[in-house]
């Protein structure tokens, strides 16, 4: 796995994102380490509004604010050349960058000439470690809960954070395993799966949850979906790798379609549930879904538990919203 150090206090930076789907990484870091982050920053005046101060480079440089997260994750990936300015900036007022994007903030000339000026650092989390090996299928020891989705940003980081919080609660031996950059960021290390060449993303996942003690869980950060016209390759070879014993299904209420493409329906719970156990099998014949996981912000709050329990009864599991109702049902299920 990486390690990543990453200087605190922090300043979110938003750029032109109005749209929470798409700032996950910085509502991700909010959420979860809300004692770190001292500001944001929106290019715009109608910018998404994650709840902290709204500060310009030079106020979060005299704040005394050590580091500029990039907050977004939009589709690609991408540094648009109209935050070039403002990195600059930041850099030159000694501030670090921290990246989580496709687009290596090392890659970029001017950012590197600024760095060196300043003695700011430019960090790229969005790098794999080097010499991972091909999938091997081997039976590790130890056990694995992955979540996996119905479509990408439903909560699988969030649940799995949250079970891992409430394993520990109770004495289990518990780890968050962070396979995507926001995860690595709130945990301080992991595999960014989705930076690794596919014929290695096996035993990247591999390397994600490596042997352990019996009684060890590694509570294992889920990417993208394996329905996803765009992203299924990255989740099925994190789920052949982490060989799970356990699954969680993550889910948004109300979302109908796999967000940002059009006429693609969203599989059903159940279709998720199959097509896991089908895939999962190949390298854990013992895999089996232990719970759902549904984002029920859409809702109101009587309307969610009639969802809920309507849910728990179809399918014959527990059903949670882990933000409002903690995770322990789905654990007591897992525990079985």
């Amino acid at each position: 796995m990486i390690t990543i150090e990453i200087k605190a206090p922090y300043l979110i930076f938003l750029g032109e994102e109005t749209r929470k789907t798409y700032a996950k990484t910085g509502s991700g870091i909010v959420d979860w380490r809300p004692e770190l982050c001292k500001g944001q920053l929106n290019l715009i005046e109608n910018g998404l509004d994650l709840g902290l101060p709204r500060m310009s480079v030079e106020e979060a440089a005299a704040a005394g604010i050590k580091s500029l997260v990039i907050g977004t994750a939009s589709v690609g990936g991408g540094i648009p050349d109209q935050w070039l300015e403002t990195f600059e900036n930041a850099l030159l007022a000694g501030l670090d960058i921290v990246g989580g994007v496709h687009k290596k903030l090392n890659d970029i000339p001017r950012l590197v000439e600024a760095a060196k000026k300043s003695g700011s650092k430019l960090i790229d989390v969005r790098v794999p470690p080097a010499n991972i090996p091909v999938g091997t299928g081997r039976k590790r020891t130890g056990k694995r809960v992955l979540m996996v989705g119905t479509d990408c940003a439903v909560g699988k980081k969030y649940t799995a954070l949250a079970m891992e919080r409430d394993m520990r609660k109770i004495g289990l031996n518990a780890d968050f395993r962070a396979s995507g950059q926001t995860g690595i960021m709130i945990a301080g290390r992991g595999i960014p799966i989705d930076a690794v060449v596919c014929d290695f993303l096996a035993g990247a996942a591999e390397l994600l949850s490596p042997d352990n003690d019996a009684d060890h869980w590694d509570v294992i950060e889920g990417q993208g979906g394996i329905f996803h016209p765009g992203y299924s390759p990255v989740s099925m070879g994190l789920l052949i790798g982490s060989q799970p014993d356990a699954f969680v299904v993550c889910h948004e209420a109300g979302r109908t379609e796999i967000e940002e493409w059009d006429n693609f329906p969203l599989p059903t719970i159940e279709q998720v549930i199959e097509r896991t156990v089908s895939l999962g099998s190949l390298t854990n014949p013992n895999i089996k879904c232990v719970g759902v996981s549904i984002n029920t912000s859409n809702l109101g709050e009587s309307e969610r538990q009639d969802y809920l329990n309507d849910l728990s009864k179809r399918l014959g599991l527990p059903c949670v919203d882990p933000l409002i109702m903690g995770t322990d049902a789905i654990i007591e299920h897992m525990l079985g």
